[in-house]
């Protein structure tokens, strides 16, 4: 049912980092389509990434490890909410 999720362009990979009191906000990522794409690939084939593949996948991207990192588990939640 669920699409390679290359077609449309939601907001479900954005991504925003709390802080502590007196600390600001990350600002939210906006993902480019290319970058939706290879991520929404990856996780259709692989639902966890090990450290080594985040490494390679966020200098691809020309993100963050972190991005990648909370890109998937925000992804993993959605995936969750739908079932």
């Amino acid at each position: 049912d669920e699409s390679s999720g290359c077609e449309s362009t939601g907001g479900e990979g954005a991504v925003a980092a709390g802080g502590t009191l007196g600390r600001q906000r990350r600002a939210r990522t906006a993902f480019t389509l290319e970058q939706v794409c290879r991520l929404e690939k990856t996780f259709q084939r692989q639902k966890y990434l090990g450290a080594s593949e985040r490494r390679k996948l966020a200098a691809a991207l020309q993100l963050s490890e972190m991005q990648i990192k909370t890109w998937f588990q925000n992804r993993r939640m959605k995936l969750k909410r739908q079932i």
